[in-house]
């Protein structure tokens, strides 16, 4: 064991007296001392030969610079970048320099980690607990197969109002087409940014968010909610993370994570001075800063416009002939014959549904090309009442 706080030259002068005395075994005083015998050794033969001036700690700093020092105009740039860029790493300070410098000047990550921590800029992490990997439902393999979308949680700006960011990035790119700062988390907000989004980048395959409002709902039929059926409307499919699992959607997740330490702490004064910083970060992320998970390139190198453009007007939908369609009420339900009513849900209302019988009085209802679950005809005939859609047949 090291020796202890109370100065080392105190317990190593302690030590020498007591072994001076004779009374003791080298055994006995390195377990009191609470150090090795090669230890105890060393230090005897240190005072045998310098005396009491032989205990001081020596220096550890090599005689000499190193013929492998890094150079000074490059570690003068590390710094330099670490100050412009104060929450990022080694490893992208380390990629940033192959843009000034030749490659056999450059130094490695650990070296740029060392030279950073040395200078007092390295902020100890927190060691967390290991946990067994989730891997993510929707692994995308091309850009703009599957986007992200969530709104980061509202944080306080200066005027004491708070922000909800909407976030909407590609899976697989990482390219992050907006940080909106919104004053609610509403359909109005959201579909206005979605919009101008898809505009002008395209539209994806999918886009991938949690239950929370505008984007689903636990409680409604396939989670679907106003805004799930409007991106239907445009050909695109509505996923999900799993009830209470954000890691699910880890990729958005992390990125709202280097969001929030850019753009909230500290955060503006109002909405607009907020928004500009929320641009800022949406510039230096896409087109700056490297990412680890695209082989230390930006996203904007990597990414790719959709080749599907924005339907400014929403496409028709001819259901099959042989289903029945029907006309979703103000209340969220379809009669079915004279007096008995399905109930699909509120967010459909006015629009046309498409229901296909597949045998003994079981339906499969359909919005447009989406199958959203079952209802069984016979229990409104025998039992004479109104019955709900359900996902699984029982």
């Amino acid at each position: 064991m090291p020796w202890k706080d109370t100065t080392s030259m105190e317990q190593k002068i302690e030590f020498i007296c007591e072994w001076r005395t004779g009374k003791h075994t080298i055994t006995e005083l390195c377990k009191a001392f609470e150090i090795s015998r090669p230890t105890a050794y060393k230090i005897i033969a240190r005072f045998e030969k310098d005396g009491y001036e032989g205990l001081r700690e020596l220096s550890r700093k090599p005689r000499g610079s190193h013929p492998n020092a890094t150079n000074e105009k490059v570690v003068e740039s590390i710094l330099n970048l670490k100050e412009k860029y104060k929450l990022w790493g080694a490893k992208k300070i380390w990629k940033l320099l192959y843009n000034d410098y030749p490659d056999e000047t450059i130094p490695t990550i650990l070296t740029v980690h060392n030279i950073l921590k040395k200078h007092g800029l390295v902020s100890p992490q927190k060691r967390l607990r290991r946990v067994k990997p989730i891997h993510p439902i929707f692994d995308p393999k091309q850009c703009n197969e599957v986007w992200s979308a969530d709104y980061k949680g509202k944080f306080l700006m200066g005027n004491k109002i708070y922000c909800h960011p909407l976030t909407i990035a590609d899976s697989k790119s990482r390219f992050v087409f907006t940080a909106k700062g919104h004053y609610k988390e509403n359909l109005a907000s959201a579909k206005a940014e979605f919009t101008r989004v898809f505009r002008k980048y395209g539209i994806p395959e999918q886009i991938h968010t949690d239950n929370g409002s505008p984007f689903g709902s636990v409680a409604a039929i396939q989670r679907f909610t106003r805004l799930s059926y409007w991106f239907i409307e445009l050909g695109i499919m509505p996923v999900f993370s799993d009830p209470a699992h954000p890691e699910q959607n880890g990729r958005h997740e992390r990125m709202h994570r280097d969001l929030k330490a850019a753009c909230a702490k500290p955060s503006a004064f109002d909405l607009k001075a907020q928004q500009r910083r929320l641009n800022h970060f949406v510039k230096e992320y896409n087109h700056i800063r490297p990412h680890e998970a695209l082989g230390m390139e930006t996203p904007a190198s990597v990414h790719d416009f959709s080749a599907r453009p924005f339907p400014e007007k929403t496409p028709n939908f001819d259901y099959e002939s042989e289903m029945r369609v029907l006309k979703v009420t103000k209340n969220g339900s379809v009669r079915w014959g004279s007096y008995n009513w399905v109930y699909l849900s509120a967010s459909l209302q006015g629009k046309h549904i498409g229901a296909l019988e597949i045998g003994n009085g079981i339906w499969r209802v359909f919005y447009r090309n989406v199958f959203l679950g079952y209802f069984n005809e016979n229990e409104l005939r025998t039992k004479k009442q109104s019955v709900r859609l359900e996902t699984n047949l029982v």
